[in-house]
């Protein structure tokens, strides 16, 4: 019976966490201007783009901002 209330309390505890992420996203998003999270390119972050290499999406290259916004139009 411990075992089945310690499980209970670990699940409740990570659907607790989640929701907590969930709602720091979605104020951040309704906070931010438009809705838009800035950076959103890979090729942006040095961890996943160590070769240096453009945008696959928008071709911005590491030092450039994301052209999303250019392509979509």
């Amino acid at each position: 019976m411990q075992r089945i209330e310690f499980c209970m309390k670990v699940v409740l505890l990570a659907i607790a966490l989640l929701a907590i992420g969930f709602a720091g996203i979605a104020i951040k998003i309704l906070v931010k201007k438009d809705g838009k999270f800035s950076g959103t390119c890979a090729s942006n972050s040095p961890f996943l783009n160590k070769e240096g290499e453009n945008c696959g999406f928008c071709g911005a290259s590491p030092d450039e901002m994301c052209k999303k916004e250019e392509v979509a139009s």
